[in-house]
């Protein structure tokens, strides 16, 4: 995700249109981000989200090292500024915080993502029986629920489809998860895609619900140029799917570009939401005056 700390602004110099002050001298007030349906997913849940993986990999995260407190205080804050889409993964070691963090926060309020890191079976799944990979999905699932301590999970995404002919590995895993979306113990399914041809695929299958995409107008971490992405995720929208946004700063390799960023994740006509990492609460607050700053058009 999008982490970034080369400008850490004074949150009133991000511009007056996403600020106002409750009485001379008071603090800022940020305005929180849109809430949005999400699809025909029956998910509502603010624009922007939490993202929390970054730098992330094997269970640790740019998050996950500042310590237990800071973290968990992060989920809060965020809440607290209106952000009610929290973006984790098994990968990213963010379940046990958020499990924390919804000890404040009311679980109905909020709408988590979460991904199967699928590569816990190895990087060859299909040399695997349909069975072991059934069993490892169900047990995901359930270690999922567990570690959160929630009886539902909003979206579970197939993490990180490098493949264009990604389905029939990922067929015993896709079976699992949609019993799961039939006995209510998920709401919506999808993929999260680092290749163009997985997400061509993605786009035209009916099993997907949510495709978790890299976009931003210079390309800076994509899987195509920006034109052919958006064309294709316009097309997946024809076909029903909700499209969340992500690598909006690039993974921080664009933070000197944030505003064209920003305005064009905000105009680019795809997204229904986005996830934008942030390790602090300057940064949310941040990327909530930004958003704020360039209102969907």
């Amino acid at each position: 995700m999008d982490g970034f700390s080369r400008r850490n602004f004074v949150v009133p110099m991000l511009g007056t249109a996403a600020l106002a002050s409750s009485s001379p001298g008071a603090d800022p007030v940020i305005v929180p981000p849109p809430q949005v349906s999400l699809g025909r997913t029956g998910i509502t849940m603010s624009r922007l989200g939490f993202g929390t993986g970054v730098k992330a990999a094997k269970k640790k995260s740019a998050m996950t090292r500042q310590g237990f407190e800071a973290f968990v205080n992060l989920f809060r804050h965020c809440y607290d500024r209106g952000i009610t889409f929290f973006d984790l993964a098994d990968w990213y070691g963010s379940h046990p915080y958020c499990r924390e963090a919804l000890r404040y926060i009311p679980r109905e309020k909020v709408s988590i993502m979460t991904k199967l890191w699928w590569r816990s079976d190895g990087n060859k799944p299909g040399e695997l029986s349909v069975a072991h990979r059934s069993r490892s999905a169900k047990v995901a699932v359930d270690r999922f629920r567990h570690e959160l301590q929630t009886d539902y999970l909003d979206m579970v995404l197939l993490h990180c489809l490098v493949q264009k002919e990604w389905v029939g590995e990922m067929q015993p895993y896709m079976d699992v998860l949609s019993e799961e979306k039939a006995a209510g113990r998920i709401k919506a399914l999808g993929v999260s895609c680092h290749n163009f041809g997985a997400m061509q695929t993605a786009a035209e299958l009916p099993w997907v619900d949510v495709m978790l995409a890299r976009l931003n107008p210079f390309g800076v971490m994509c899987d195509s140029t920006p034109e052919e992405v958006q064309a294709l995720l316009k097309k997946a929208k024809a076909n029903g799917k909700s499209i969340i946004g992500m690598k909006i700063y690039g993974e921080g390799k664009l933070v000197d570009k944030r505003d064209e960023c920003m305005q064009y994740a905000q105009s680019n006509g795809v997204f229904d939401a986005m996830t934008i990492g942030a390790v602090s609460p300057e940064q949310v607050d941040e990327n909530l005056a930004l958003m704020a700053e360039y209102p969907v058009v």
